[in-house]
């Protein structure tokens, strides 16, 4: 696609305050590919008040009308699919088919249920003598990151929309185009002027000022837990309402009954889509001492699989990143079996994909987020020892839990501080809540639980 030079407020493509840009460069081979805006505290402040004027009519139109705007983006989506996909590909740089089926398929869906949704949820019910509404919070300021760009946007704004808000998006900056091919389809669909705005810029200046701004009711954020303090402190000192979506350190819990071969093969697979860029990923993998050798065997051969098969990682500052804390690793002790930080080709951000054995809970790779493609694999002795693994690091975003029988697995993801755990490889649902316990965030995305993010309460007395 070719990238705007504008912003898109009040349903029409305007030249942005300010003449920096910002550059968007392919990670496959670190060529500039585009250049959009960088936005200003004016632009912000022109797109908020775009959706403040729109907002009383939108929050007034009819659900399932809401629900046929959004049905209506779906299908501009769906056209529009093989785009998304090489629009998503060429900025982030995820091979092609993982680009199709989950870059693009998955927002497909997450919007095709909100179009459900905003038909069917009760806004309205009786409580005793009382009827209780559920009404749209307001302007919506939503940030998102570059890992999932599509995905995140539309499990943001789509529910935003469900619930009759308006919406100011400041995407990340290494994946402007493909917030602008969304903001395309927002108008293809016909949603009406000023219900969705988009600002590119950077996060200090356009996302700071989103953040601040008065005019926005809730913001939406998904990214690091650092900045998601910071947005959080503003937000309340401000009495302003947060979405958080922050970081993770998921534990892949591989009781003694399961099936090891599948449990690591698939936890691999888990870490290395998205080449390890995924809040969600199985980072840590914890194996019974008794099947502790064999797992790391199984591991190892696995990651190998995968060295010509994932992505670069999105820029050179997340590339040193990764690089750096597998560094890290082999300095505290702990053991490679596959993959090190030596970059394997000579142009592009890529990292091979990298197992490391004998990891102590207390080190900093099974500690901190690496957000590559990097696995630690941690021993256990008992499922207390597990579950204290598995618990002990301030995140608990997501997980996976294996065992011979599903209740088994059920009994001890029950005991995990952890907002979503998959089951002996459980499939990813659309209408799950998705969303962290502790420094993992606050608020709940996708279903009707995101829905409810955007929605606060009247009551009337009888």
């Amino acid at each position: 696609m070719k990238a705007h030079d504008g912003m898109y407020i009040g349903g029409e493509w305007r030249a942005a305050v300010g003449t920096d840009l910002i550059a968007v460069v392919d990670p496959a081979d670190e060529q500039v590919i585009a250049h959009v805006p960088a936005g200003t505290a004016e632009d912000v402040d022109a797109a908020v008040s775009a959706a403040r004027e729109a907002l009383p009519e939108w929050a007034a139109t009819p659900p399932a009308e809401r629900a046929a705007k959004i049905a209506a983006l779906r299908d501009v989506l769906v056209a529009r699919k093989d785009e998304i996909a090489e629009t998503v590909t060429a900025e982030l740089g995820a091979p092609l088919p993982f680009s199709q089926s989950v870059h693009a398929g998955v927002p497909i869906l997450v919007a095709g249920s909100y179009a459900e949704l905003a038909a069917s949820y009760a806004f309205e019910e009786k409580v005793g003598n009382s009827t209780v509404y559920a009404e749209p919070v307001g302007v919506v300021g939503a940030i998102t990151p570059w890992n999932y760009p599509l995905h995140q946007i539309v499990a943001k704004v789509a529910p935003a929309l469900a619930a009759g808000c308006t919406v100011v998006l400041k995407p990340a900056e290494d994946t402007p185009l493909t917030a602008q091919l969304f903001a395309e389809a927002i108008h293809e669909a016909g949603i009406p002027a000023g219900v969705f705005n988009l600002v590119t810029g950077l996060g200090p200046v356009a996302g700071q000022a989103l953040a601040e701004h008065g005019g926005v009711d809730l913001v939406s954020f998904t990214g690091s837990t650092a900045v998601g303090k910071q947005i959080g402190a503003t937000a309340g000192a401000a009495v302003k309402r947060v979405a958080l979506e922050l970081g993770g350190k998921s534990a892949n819990v591989i009781l003694p009954s399961a099936d090891l071969a599948k449990a690591v093969g698939v936890g691999i697979a888990n870490v290395m889509g998205n080449s390890g860029q995924t809040c969600s990923a199985w980072t840590r993998m914890l194996v019974h001492t008794s099947q502790y050798d064999e797992a790391v065997a199984l591991a190892a051969e696995a990651a190998a699989k995968y060295g010509d098969r994932i992505g670069p990682l999105v820029n050179a500052k997340q590339h040193a990143r990764v690089r750096g804390y597998i560094e890290k690793g082999v300095a505290e002790g702990a053991r490679l079996v596959a993959g090190g930080p030596d970059a394997p080709r000579e142009q592009g951000y890529f990292v091979s994909p990298t197992v490391f054995a004998d990891v102590t809970p207390e080190m900093t790779i099974a500690q901190e987020e690496i957000f590559g493609p990097v696995v630690s694999i941690i021993r256990y002795e008992d499922e207390d020892d597990a579950l204290r693994i598995a618990n002990g690091t301030v995140y608990g975003l997501a997980g996976a839990v294996w065992a011979g029988d599903d209740a088994e697995a059920v009994a001890f993801a029950r005991r995990m501080d952890t907002g979503q755990v998959d089951i002996n490889g459980g499939r990813f649902n659309p209408l799950a809540p998705f969303g962290g316990y502790k420094q993992s965030g606050v608020g709940r995305e996708l279903g009707s639980h995101g829905l409810a993010e955007y929605l606060q309460t009247k009551s009337l007395q009888f």
